[in-house]
């Protein structure tokens, strides 16, 4: 992985309280970049910081936490707008926030199943809103921590929510499917990637075994920076660029999910 200086960057990081997020914004911050930790609660994300200023060598001026339940998309809102009013310029935004399924089929107070709503309606959100502020400068862009899983997905366009017929693991993959499709939108520069299968809390979906967060998050870390040019829309496998699943590249399915997306955050015209 490249040792090159972050200093200049603004980067913020979703779910970075724990695994490969927390890992993501420690890797970020050491090297000199300033880094927005978002938690669930504002606890947590201070929490993450005082961890980080305690851990590693990080200088705390360079750390800013922020909070949003991504199962309430008003919190999202609330997020989004202090951040643009606070950093104005953002360099790079890492959608990591992620949770597994529940056993049963779990709807938000905004109506939506949890799993959609935690790891993609509320990352598509937030991004739409910080694009004011995310740069068009050469470096700038989206990171989305996705997942290999997206690969067995489908998006159940006339029951997203997957209320007739709930699976946990489809539910789980048909979100980082809809993630890696996000990645390909030609509204920002962004890219996808799939860390490996890690030792957090996800580990269950995947194995019994995986690597150490910061081993992911180096994968992460890496498109981060500015000298790392990427091409809207390619998805990586840890440090290697690979085709992803067809339909994560197809103009339809692109212009349909942002369409269910924009139906289902509230953003229709």
């Amino acid at each position: 992985m490249s040792d090159s200086t972050l200093s200049p960057r603004t980067v913020l990081v979703t779910g970075a309280t724990s695994g490969i997020g927390l890992e993501t914004a420690r890797q970020l911050a050491e090297r000199g970049a300033t880094v927005l930790l978002h938690g669930r609660t504002a606890e947590e994300a201070r929490a993450a910081a005082d961890h980080l200023v305690a851990t590693a060598s990080v200088d705390a001026d360079r750390l800013c936490a922020y909070s949003a339940d991504f199962t309430h998309l008003d919190e999202v809102e609330t997020m989004a707008a202090r951040v643009v009013a606070e950093h104005p310029h953002l360099d790079v935004l890492v959608n990591n926030a992620a949770m597994a399924a529940p056993e049963r089929h779990t709807v938000t107070t905004d109506g939506n199943e949890i799993a959609f709503q935690v790891n993609f309606l509320a990352h598509y959100l937030l991004t739409c809103l910080l694009e004011p502020a995310l740069t068009s400068e050469p470096g700038g862009r989206v990171v989305n921590v996705s997942s290999s899983l997206h690969r067995t997905a489908s998006i159940s366009w006339a029951d997203p929510n997957r209320a007739r017929r709930y699976s946990r693991l489809a539910a789980y993959a048909q979100s980082q499917l809809a993630l890696t499709v996000f990645a390909a939108d030609p509204r920002v520069a962004a890219v996808s990637v799939h860390p490996g299968v890690c030792d957090t809390a996800l580990l269950p979906l995947y194995s019994h075994a995986g690597v150490t967060p910061a081993e992911g998050a180096a994968y992460v870390v890496r498109l981060c920076d500015a000298a790392v040019e990427i091409v809207n829309g390619a998805y990586y496998d840890r440090a290697e660029r690979v085709d992803p699943a067809p339909a994560a590249t197809e103009d339809r399915t692109i212009k349909r999910l942002n369409k269910l997306a924009d139906l289902l955050v509230g953003r229709t015209t």
